[in-house]
Order: structure tokens, then sequence, then C-alpha cells
């Protein structure tokens, strides 16, 4: 990406007026990251944190350029992203079972975790592409339905070996929220009797599925653990809530945040919670403009949401999953979370293609809207 980027931008690529303003929130959104860096007795790895943070920002804006640029590319990214999760649930899965020698590497304290480095980062990692899965399944052709099957299969496998209880909430509201709306969506009877059947039928799979791995004594263990809805790092001493409650104290007195990194210094853990993060880290400005391009995100991507145009199933299903983001938020922290800047980029990129089509319409208002 560091070498694509420029690369794009300098064969021609533009960043053009509908785009600009996420470019604009997540300059100002680094910022804040910046000026935290001036508080920090200690810079530490502080730089380099911010430094990620900038470039991931310039990536969510150079997807939202090169969709703007040619839609098509929605298919593209949605068909890799697909095949990424197929690839990491699959070594997220064999690890768990300790398939060959080393597959451990693929775990982390009993959890899935495929190529990445956190169980509760892989496991939200594949919940868009299992709704791209989903919306085949019940919008395809039946020709493809078995490797779709396939393919979901193991991605749901893989987001339950994460035992990350905010994946599996994700998936669950993701999978029902598009249901829902592709119900809305569509007039004909017998497409609903369809979505009601597939639906139907993949549920009861995935039960199957989880039937059968709760065989494993390992996984009901930790299943049965995992289910507990408040666990000891959460309500107790200096716990998750605790500390949310303190942070977001501690950042009324300090408008500039206290710097990356600095607040799991002070407390046991990291902050798991993106508005805190927001304030501790990036200071008033940042939490200030990360609450901007949420809201302004999730209420331009509600209000196209059930357009008929070309790139439509490729914004449902983004923005239901960045409904999703936006919730588990509250006790996750999804700042560096790179898929969440890829969330961000394709629905900007959605809401430029959207304002091209209507400036068309409008210079040629005898077509329908």
């Amino acid at each position: 990406m560091a070498a694509q980027i420029p690369l794009w931008f300098v064969l021609g690529l533009r960043i053009s007026r509908r785009i600009a303003p996420l470019l604009g929130l997540m300059l100002t959104f680094n910022i804040g990251g910046l000026l935290s860096l001036t508080v920090m007795r200690d810079l530490d790895t502080g730089p380099m944190y911010v430094a990620v943070s900038t470039f991931l920002a310039i990536t969510s804006v150079f997807y939202a350029a090169i969709i703007e640029d040619r839609p098509e590319r929605l298919q593209v990214i949605f068909k890799a992203w697909t095949l990424a999760a197929v690839a990491t649930a699959t070594l997220g899965i064999l690890g768990y079972f300790h398939a060959f020698p080393g597959a451990e590497i693929f775990t982390r304290y009993d959890r899935a975790m495929g190529a990445f480095q956190d169980p509760n980062v892989f496991g939200p990692f594949l919940i868009a592409p299992s709704l791209y899965l989903i919306h085949g399944l019940l919008t395809g052709r039946l020709m493809a339905a078995p490797l779709r099957i396939l393919g979901l299969l193991i991605i749901s496998f893989g987001i339950f070996l994460s035992f990350s209880r905010a994946a599996w909430a994700l998936f669950v509201f993701s999978a029902v929220i598009m249901v829902i709306i592709l119900l809305i969506q569509k007039r004909s009877g017998a497409f609903r009797l369809k979505i009601l059947l597939l639906a139907l039928t993949a549920a009861v799979l995935m039960v199957l599925t989880l039937a059968i791995a709760l065989q494993s004594e390992k996984v009901r263990t930790i299943f049965s653990a995992r289910t507990e809805l408040v666990q000891d790092y959460d309500g107790g001493h200096l716990g998750r809530f605790e500390r949310h409650r303190i942070g977001f104290m501690m950042s009324m007195e300090r408008p500039l945040g206290i710097g990356p990194l600095a607040f799991n210094k002070i407390f046991p853990e990291d902050e798991h919670n993106i508005w805190l993060k927001s304030l501790t880290t990036y200071g008033w400005i940042g939490f200030v403009c990360y609450l901007t391009m949420m809201i302004w995100t999730l209420c331009f991507g509600f209000k196209y949401l059930l357009r008929e145009r070309p790139w439509q199933p490729y914004l449902m299903i983004t923005w239901i999953v960045m409904v999703g983001h936006a919730a588990i938020g509250d006790v996750i922290d999804l700042d560096h979370w790179r898929h969440v800047y890829l969330l961000f980029g394709i629905l900007w990129g959605c809401r430029a293609l959207e304002m091209r089509h209507q400036s068309k319409l409008a210079r040629q208002p005898h077509i329908a809207m």
C-alpha cells in the first residue's frame, strides 16, 4: 500500500470534492494525535503510532478515490476480502486444532486468530466477507451456492473459534439486519420466500456446525466461559468499565489527551473503548473529528441504503458492518483496525458515486430518479 498509493496518484488518481471531507477529517484527527505527543514525557513509540494512524487514514481516502474512479472495483475489493477471510479463517481453524506442527502460532490464549495478532480483530474482520457470501446466497444464482456455503461455513466457524463476544454479536446482528433490509427492499413474494428458506437453511447448518464443535471438551469449556455476560476483567477492580469511567473523567481535564499508548502505563490494560481512545490518544480535536466522521458516514449510508444502484449491495453490506463496529466500539478499541479504514473508504466511495449520479440526473431532469 505504501508503494501503491503515491504511484496511483502520480498516474492520475485524484481526490474529488466529494471525498475531500473524509481527507480533511482524517488528517485533522491525526493532527490531534501529533498534538498529544507534546504532553508526553517519554515519546517512546508514540511518533510511530501516529505515523501508522496517518498512513491508515490515507489508505481510507485511497479506497474511496479508486471506487469513485471505477465502481467496478467494489466487486474486486469484496472478492479479494472474501478470499483473504477464507484463508485466514482456515489458518485459525487449523491452528486451533493443532492440525500440523507449529500450528499454534495461529492462536492466542486458546482462541483462533488466523494470520492476525489478536482474536478480537480476527473475528470482526471476517464479518463483511460473511455478509457478502450470505448476500450472494440470497440473491445470486443457485449454481454458485455450494462454494458460497462452503466459504460461509469456514468463515463462521473461524468467527466462532475466535471466542470473541464482540465478533459473535456482530455476526448475528449483521446477518439479521441484512435479511430484514432485503425483505423490505424486495417486493416479490417468491423472492421473499427464497430469502426466508435460504436464511433458515443457513441457520440450521450453522447450528449443526456449532453442535458438532461443542462435542470437543476444550471448545465447550472456553465457550462456556466466554458466554458469561460480564468477565472478571470487565467488572472487577480497575476492570474495563471502571477504567472507562475514570478515563473519561481524566480526559475532561486534558484537552490534548495523554499521548498514544500512555493509558496502559497508568492502568492495567488499554482503553478498550474507541471513544475514550480518541480522547486519550488524539485529544478533544480527535474525538470531535472521529465522532463527526462516524455520525456523518452512518447518516448518508442510511440515506442511500435502499436506492437501486449497481453499488447498492456493497454499500448495504458495508453500512451494516459499520453500524455494528460503531456499537462494539463501546467495549473494544477499533483504532488501527485496517478493515475499519476500508469500511470508511468504501462508504465514502459509494457516497461519491451517488453524488455524481445525482449530478447527472440534475442535468437530465427527464430521467426518473
